[in-house]
This record gives C-alpha cells, structure tokens and sequence, in this order.
C-alpha cells in the first residue's frame, strides 16, 4: 500500500508542476459557473433558474468535457513512460505493476477528483449564497450526487486510456486511440442505438433496448442525475425510463465500468514486453 501511495504521490506533484490541477479546475468553475447563472440567457433569462435545469445542462455538458479531459490527462500513463525509458527504471524499485498501475490511477483519479469537486463545488457554493429561494438539503444532495458520478465517469474513462497506454507501443498512437474511444462513446454509440430505431421503426424489443444504454458509461452518468429528479429525460434515455434503473444499480453498473477495463489493462501490462 505504501508503494500505490507513493506513486500517487508522484503523478499528483507531476499533475500540479505541469498544471493540469489549475487548468482542470478552472475549466470546471467556468463552465459550472456558467450554467448555473446564464443558462437560461437563450431564452431572455439571467440569473439562477432551478436545481434540476442546472444539474441537467450540467450533465449534459460533461458528457462531452469530462471524458475528454480524463483520456487527455492519462493516455500516456505507461506508453509514455516506456517511451521515455522511465518504465524500466520505476520496476527496478521494490515496486511490482500492480502496484504502480494502482499507484498511477489513484494519482490521475485524485487530480480529476479535486478538481470536479473544487470546480462544481463551487457553484453549488455560490448558488447556495446567492440565489433566493433554495432548498439547501436539495441542493447538497443534487449535487452531491452530480460531484461522485463524475467522478466515477472521469475514473472510468481513466481506465480506458490505461487500457490503451498497456496496448500500444507510441504515445501518438495512444492519443490518437484516446480520441476514436472519446468519439465513438460521446457521439457514435448513442447515433447508432438510434439508427436501429429508426431502421426497426421503434419494434426492437423493448426490454432490451434499454439495457444497450448500460453499454455506454456516459448515458449511465446521464441516468444517474435524472434518477434524482421526477423527470424522464429526453431522446434515448426517455426510453430508458420506461425501466426502473435503481441508482444504486447504476452506479454498480459505472463501477464495472471502471474494474473491467483496468483489470484488462493490468492484463496486458503484465505481457507487455519491456
């Protein structure tokens, strides 16, 4: 265990030297900030509208942000070490790969956690200050719920870059994998679910249909904030509501999401040559 620590210690110090801590952050405050006070500026609107617009527009606007910045931040966590001709040196020390493959996650997972509950607590704060009218507990518990599900977002995505820095043998080859695996969740899954719909006219088994959306961590963070508001949302996750998908379900569900791919990850780093 003091190994992990260490090497968590390590990519935090090198988190905040090469300021992905700050500009993390700042992107979060800005864009929390943002939403939560301007959000209804299309429509003729300024000023805090409710808890459950801004937790959505939140959402709904992270699904895209967040496992952007969480493949970014960590693609090149062991390609990038091999390529540096660091890796061979970091296993000479009492140090095995599971544990400076734990070691690494749990540094990249921290930076990310800081900086999501920094960046989204803060709105939370200001709206807490400064709007009339808020259910405090309502307000803790939104968002509360919002801060640990991104987490666990940004930790799964995590997961899948370590799973591409084991495979490949090139950092550029790495990021340009980070970027088909952000494309193909944030944007051609959900395309394709509705293709078959379309294409079926809408007769794809119903009872199935649903669970496709478990296939894609992003849409499982989406449900998981619907689920804490009386609301079914829109396009593929309506559909998704006509099941009953507990929240703790759900997250069970994101944990896998995070598991699997690392364990895989540790699989192939155990192969890969050195």
């Amino acid at each position: 265990m003091r190994a992990i620590l260490a090497v968590a210690e390590k990519e935090l110090k090198d988190g905040l030297r090469n300021r992905w801590l700050i500009a993390i952050t700042s992107i979060f405050v800005i864009m929390a900030g943002g939403i939560s006070w301007f959000g209804s500026a299309s429509v003729g609107a300024i000023g805090f509208s409710s808890i459950a617009n801004t937790i959505i527009s939140l959402s709904s606007l992270n699904v895209f942000l967040l496992p952007l910045i969480a493949l970014l931040l960590s693609y090149n966590a062991i390609v990038g070490e091999d390529e540096d001709g660091t890796l061979l040196l970091l296993l000479t020390y009492p140090l095995s790969k599971a544990e400076l493959l734990l070691g690494k996650f749990l540094g990249h997972s921290t930076i990310l956690s800081i900086a999501t509950f920094i960046g989204f607590g803060s709105a939370s704060l200001s709206i807490a200050l400064f709007a009339e009218d808020v259910d405090i507990s309502n307000l803790l518990s939104s968002f509360g719920i919002f801060i640990i599900s991104a987490i666990l977002l940004g930790m799964a995505f995590i997961s899948l870059s370590y799973l591409v820095s084991t495979w490949v043998a090139e950092k550029s080859k790495a990021a340009g994998l980070a970027l088909i695996i952000w494309f193909f969740f944030v944007l051609i899954y959900d395309m394709g679910l509705l293709g078959i719909l379309v294409f079926t006219e809408g007769k794809i088994q119903a009872e199935l249909f649903p669970y496709l959306l478990m296939l894609n961590p992003t849409d499982i963070f989406r449900l998981i904030n619907l689920a804490t508001f009386e609301t079914n949302g829109t396009g593929l996750l309506s559909i998704a509501s006509e099941d009953i998908f507990s929240l703790t379900g759900l997250v069970g569900s994101m944990t896998v999401w995070i598991v699997v791919p690392l364990s895989l990850a540790y699989y192939r780093f155990v192969k890969r040559p050195i």
